[in-house]
């Protein structure tokens, strides 16, 4: 049986910021490969490289060195308009803060990747339907400022999924909600998971999150560490 290519594939990247006359090493050559509907955290103190390596994971930044593949095309060298084709292709974030559109409704915030991405047919029955996947079919028309902290999140979770991507990357995603809540969210995450075979990536610092996850990657001054 041949073995399935990686849904994620890095080669030493690394990136470097401009800091005046200082250059900081953010990402010193980190090696990494991810299996189609893996589950994985990403792990590591402040300053730490979790954000950088995340941001290039979800193909908002380009590594300064090294090569980056997702689902096989080699992104690392793309254009900031090519990157953001692939990335509202292949990648749906869920972020700590929500990043709803306050005056907007859970709706039209789920149908935004949709509407990026040109779709015009069938673009209210795929939120509709992504919202009630998450267990808010009943609030389409609610705003954020209607809703709960959890539910809120519920709503960035469905517009992550609208367009089936590749991987989903959820940044410290139970980070402003209640236990429970964050309980919640978590499992369902991973029911998504299971359900479309999305590859999770979890980016944390709660050991009790990690846990949860099939794999931890570790990272401390930039690099892949081992424990």
């Amino acid at each position: 049986m041949a073995k399935k290519k990686e849904v994620i594939l890095t080669r030493d990247i690394t990136k470097v910021y401009q800091m005046g006359e200082v250059q900081v090493n953010a990402l010193a050559g980190v090696s990494i490969q991810v299996q189609p509907g893996e589950v994985l955290s990403i792990m590591g103190p402040s300053g730490s490289g979790k954000s950088t390596l995340m941001n290039i994971i979800g193909c908002l930044d380009r590594p300064t060195s090294g090569e980056y593949f997702l689902d096989g095309e080699l992104v690392s060298n793309m254009s900031d308009d090519e990157l953001a084709v692939v990335r509202n292709r292949k990648v749906g974030f869920v972020f700590q803060n929500f990043n709803l559109l306050s005056r907007s409704s859970a709706l039209i915030n789920v149908e935004l990747p949709l509407r990026y991405a040109g779709v015009v047919e069938g673009r209210r029955e795929k939120a509709i339907e992504a919202l009630t996947s998450v267990g808010l079919g009943d609030r389409v028309n609610h705003r954020p400022t209607e809703l709960s902290g959890g539910q809120q999140q519920r709503v960035a979770i469905a517009r992550a999924i609208i367009n089936n991507p590749s991987i989903i990357m959820a940044d410290e995603p139970t980070g402003n909600l209640d236990s429970k809540s964050g309980d919640e969210i978590m499992e369902l995450l991973l029911h998504l998971n299971k359900q479309y075979n999305t590859t999770l990536i979890v980016v944390t610092h709660d050991p009790k999150i990690a846990k949860l996850t099939q794999r931890v990657i570790n990272l401390f001054d930039g690099q892949v560490v081992k424990k």
